[in-house]
Formats: C-alpha cells, structure tokens, sequence
C-alpha cells in the first residue's frame, strides 16, 4: 500500500467518524432527572389526563391536580400545542412519564400574581373560607386572604359590641360567593398573597369624594358603630339620600372624639344605629373621610370661666379612674381631670379604688382652667375642721374633770344611811312581833264554843 493510498484511507476514517458523531449528537438525548422541564406535543387530552409527545424520550401525562397550573393553561390547551412540564415521576406502571403543570407553572404564577399588583388589575375571586380576621381567596390556584378592613363598606361587619363570634357569623355569609378584589401583597417566598375589596372602589369613590372638600356639611344616618367612633353613610354631592342608591352612597368616620364636646366612655352612649345626623367633614383623604358631629355643636368650653371659678368647691361624678388620675364629670358638658399626685394626697396611704368609686359624687375643688385646651384641673376637697382655742380646751378640761368627780362620789357607800335603815327595820320588827302561846282569854272562847 502506497503512502498516497494510506493518507485517502485516513481521510476517509475521519470522514467517516466525524458523520458518526454528528448523528450521534443529533440522536442523542439527555435522560431528564425529577424537577426537569421538559416539552412535548398534546397528543390527547382526556377528562382528567393530558398526553404530550416527548420524542425519544415517550410519552408524558399530566394527571389530576398536576394539570392545575394556577394559570389556566390547561383549559386552553388543544391537541398540536406545544406544552412545557415539569417531570416527577421518570416512568409510572403504565409506561408514562407524570408531569405536572403545577409545579411548571408555580414560577409563572407568581410573576403573574406581581404583575396583577403592579398594574393594579382587578379580579374576581371565589371566597374559600371565613375567620375571624377575614375571608380566605383563592386567584391563579393560589391561596390568599382577603382582611376584614379590606372589605368595602358595603360588606364591611358592623358589630356594635365588636363581638369576635358575631363577626365570623357575618363573615360566613361570604362563603362560595364571589367578590371582585385587587392583588395589595405578595411574596413568593413566603406564599403570602393578600387582597383588597376596599381597593377596587377606591378609584370611583376617590372621584366622588373629591367634589367635597374641608368644612362642607353632610347629612347621612349612622350606620355602624365600633369601639373608636360611628360610621356615617351619607349620598354623593349634588343628590339626596332617596335619589342615591345603596352603591352610590359614601361612608366616613366620626372619630369618638368628634362625637361630642364632652368625654365619651362609649360611642353607643352619644349615637344609635339608623339615627340622622348632620357632620362636618374634616379631613379628606383619598378615599377616606373624616367627619365631626362636634364642631356643629356650641363648645361649651367658650363660657366654662363664667360658670365655673379658680378656688372653688363643687360637686363632681367620678367617670372612670386611670393611673394618672381620676376623670370628673362636673355637668352634661365639662369634664376636670384630678391628677394621681392630688388622689394620693386625699388617699393618705390608701388605694384609689378603696376610698374614690366611679359613680359617686364627691366635693372637689378647682385648681386651674384652660378653655383652649379642653382641660380642668382638679383636686379632693377635705372639709379641715376649725382649730381649738387654749381656754376653751381648759374649760372642757375641767368641766370633764368635774363630771368625773361628782360620778365617783354619787358610786360611793353611805354607811350612816345604810344603819339607820336598818335600826329603824329593826324596831319596827319589834313592836309588831306577837308572842308566840295563846292567851288565856282566847282559851276560854274556845272552850265556851
């Protein structure tokens, strides 16, 4: 064999190796592990199962649960579409490959979730459960919570004690219905996906809301009362509460504090649930308004230095006790505050509770006035009695030593009384005592008888 001949049959060898390896990395796949990607052809789609074409690596299907990805997709896949899984099983009893859109699409579901929140887009989800701090949703197969002040104000609970037990009884109604939220929160890491109901009105009620503005007087009816104050429903400018419907009307908060001039313990004491009122608004914020029942009213304050002076002694209910002092209603309006440094004082040692009740009425006297402030100061009268003169203390001194005197002689014995009494019991005894035998005369009357 020549060197000509030998060099063709080398070239040829390589010629030959290198069509092997092309086709061999052409033909060759790389066996997928468990939590792989994989795509395939939809080949079949049954009730519950979907089956992908995956080339040389056989047949895939997406069973049960696995075919929810939390997107969709599955509802909208139809035979000749390309499709991409994630493997969890390599080969089933059947022969197939399991894979799973769920797990495929968890990454996408959540970047789809963050896009809904950024964009602001509203939704509609399916109300899955109720406790007491709100109703558990469901969007994109994922499961979130949708927080009572979240909710509108058209299915926000008004329970007027705040009744734990009574709200989850309201809350339950929303069960399996069907309520229109946007996306507020949501982190993947933690799987936490939170919903507003509030947030979808906010545009349309910020709108109607901005046509009022600060000091305008609204007439509404109080529809829910809570701890802090008493809502108010009242129509959008411009219409009456009987030209308004229930979803064109506007809520706002009367703060405790707006409710009246006087110190409030408990809203439920001031306003009832149905009761007209007229408000001022406030403060407005967004969406958010706030109202005053107060400031429509004459602050009773403006004339408290007429009716009320520096020194003097009055009459005052204890309302409520607290660490720093004891609250004093002194008429329908004003209230005084007793510092705990004066309670002490008056207690002498003794716990507040002991001597100083909520209820009862007590003599307190004024120590200082601050109309601009709302604010009294006061202190525990103790009526001091009148300091004694020497003299007089001597003259009592001796009148009770005198009287003590006179007592010991009047408990003393008089013996002389005592024998006299006695000489005189004595004769007497004496001069009346008979003797004893008959007499001879009485004798004989007998014996003539």
């Amino acid at each position: 064999m020549t060197q000509k001949t030998i060099k063709e049959s080398s070239n040829n060898s390589k010629n030959s190796q290198t069509q092997f390896d092309t086709l061999l990395d052409q033909y060759m796949v790389e066996f997928p592990k468990i939590g792989d990607l994989v795509e395939g052809k939809v080949i079949d789609i049954a009730k519950n199962a979907i089956y992908l074409d995956l080339g040389m690596l056989g047949t895939g299907i997406i069973m049960g649960r696995e075919m929810k990805d939390g997107l969709g997709l599955a509802a909208k896949l139809k035979k000749g579409d390309e499709a991409e899984a994630t493997v969890i099983e390599l080969e089933n009893e059947n022969g197939y490959m399991e894979l799973s859109l769920r797990e495929a699409g968890y990454e996408k579901t959540w970047q789809e979730l963050e896009r809904k929140m950024k964009e602001g887009e509203v939704v509609e989800t399916k109300i899955l459960a109720a406790n007491r701090g709100g109703l558990m949703v469901e969007i994109n197969g994922v499961t979130g919570f949708l927080p009572v002040s979240q909710l509108s104000n058209e299915h926000y609970p008004r329970v007027e004690d705040g009744d734990k037990a009574k709200i989850l009884q309201l809350l339950n109604r929303f069960v399996d219905q069907i309520l229109t939220v946007r996306v507020i929160d949501v982190d993947p890491e933690e799987e936490k996906l939170i919903v507003s109901e509030k947030a979808t009105q906010s545009e349309k009620e910020e709108a109607e809301v901005n046509k009022f503005k600060i000091g305008d007087v609204v007439e509404g009816i109080i529809s829910g009362i809570v701890k802090f104050g008493a809502f108010v429903k009242f129509p959008p400018k411009g219409k009456k509460e009987d030209e308004a419907s229930p979803k064109e009307m506007l809520e706002g908060l009367v703060h405790i504090s707006e409710l009246a001039w006087q110190l409030i313990d408990n809203p439920h004491d001031i306003v009832k649930i149905g009761e007209k009122v007229k408000c001022q608004i406030i403060d407005v914020n967004k969406s958010k308004i706030s109202l005053s029942i107060r400031n429509l009213q004459t602050d009773p304050w403006t004339e408290v230095k007429d009716k009320y002076k520096v020194g003097e002694i009055i009459n005052g209910t204890v309302t409520k006790l607290n660490p720093f002092g004891a609250f004093v209603q002194l008429d329908e309006s004003i209230h005084g505050l007793a510092h705990i440094s004066e309670l002490n004082r008056f207690a002498a040692g003794n716990n507040i509770e002991d001597i100083m009740k909520v209820g009862n009425t007590y003599p307190f006297k004024i120590l200082s006035i601050e109309p601009k402030s709302h604010r009294m100061g006061l202190s525990p009268f103790v009526k001091e009695e009148a300091p004694k003169k020497a003299s007089d203390k001597a003259v009592k001194t001796d009148k009770k030593k005198e009287q003590n005197q006179k007592e010991g002689e009047d408990k003393k014995p008089k013996p002389a009384a005592k024998k006299e009494v006695k000489t005189k019991k004595a004769a007497s005894t004496k001069k009346t005592a008979k003797p004893k035998g008959k007499t001879a005369k009485e004798k004989t009357k007998k014996a003539k008888a």
